[in-house]
């Protein structure tokens, strides 16, 4: 492709960028016909936005997956999609609040609780979708699990209600929720897309040093989940340092500690090298 087309092609797709349109291939039609054949698409999409898409996929064939596609050892999928998503998704946009009933683990339930929903997530451990929602008697952050939920109601919220509800929100997220500066090694600058990817999960600010060559990560994560980053970086090894965050320099300082205890070392040796790593990384 000579410059000028390429230049052509990238002005052709910054304006269908601009407008909200984009550009699907033939792969991706087949490939959502082929999803859009699945029992659990019934429940994902309502039943005018599933007739659409059958309609506008109609001359397109269906991508094999049989033949070529081969699954090994896969773990049993127990929940892909849960029919309360579509509700509560629209719940979350339109800014309501709910009443929810739901059950706890020694069987007991909650009835008719009032709260503001503000987030789904998905684990990819467990395998599960939580609700994410605000509990106003309690003023507390709830976590539940969608199949413990038994039911919910919808109801309008006052938008002058909702930015006070929203505030209360924000600022126990703020309360709960802590940050660490990890710096990308010069030496695995190159494995940045891979790095960035094992955080994908959190937010994030990356900054850019150009006279060091140096890349920072800010990353800002809820306190509960600071063990789940560490095994990330754990994951990551030589290729990340910690510079920022108490909480994650301390656990790798204990972590340095008992690997060099498992190997004999006596608290003097122990010291001594969890220094020298400290110096050696600053």
């Amino acid at each position: 492709m000579n410059p000028f087309e390429k230049i052509f092609n990238y002005q052709l797709m910054s304006r269908l960028e601009d407008s909200g349109t984009f550009m699907v291939t033939g792969n991706e039609r087949s490939w959502l016909k082929a999803m859009l054949q699945h029992p659990e698409a019934v429940q994902a999409f309502a039943p005018g936005t599933l007739a659409k898409l059958e309609s506008l996929l109609e001359q397109d064939s269906v991508m094999e997956t049989a033949g070529p596609l081969i699954q090994k050892a896969a773990s049993k999928e127990l929940q892909v999609y849960h029919p309360l998503l579509r509700q509560l998704r629209r719940s979350i946009m339109h800014r309501n609040q709910i009443k929810l009933s739901y059950m706890i683990k020694n069987g007991r339930q909650h009835e008719h609780q009032a709260g503001v929903p503000y987030k789904l997530e998905y684990s990819m451990v467990k395998k599960e979708w939580y609700l994410l929602w605000y509990h106003q008697r309690h003023r507390t952050l709830m976590s539940t699990k969608l199949q413990t939920i038994l039911a919910i109601q919808d109801m309008p919220c006052e938008p002058e209600r909702y930015v006070q509800l929203s505030a209360s929100i924000e600022a126990l997220l703020t309360k709960r929720s802590t940050s660490a500066v990890i710096q990308v090694m010069e030496t695995y600058n190159a494995e940045l897309s891979r790095i960035l990817y094992a955080f994908s999960c959190f937010e994030k600010v990356v900054s850019y040093d150009d006279q060091l060559n140096r890349y920072t990560i800010k990353l800002t994560f809820p306190s509960n989940e600071a063990e789940y980053v560490l095994s990330k970086i754990r994951f990551l090894g030589k290729r990340i340092k910690v510079n920022e965050g108490d909480y994650l320099l301390r656990r790798m300082r204990e972590a340095s500690s008992l690997a060099l205890a498992r190997y004999g070392a006596s608290p003097d040796q122990q010291a001594l090298q969890t220094d020298r790593l400290v110096q050696k990384t600053d």
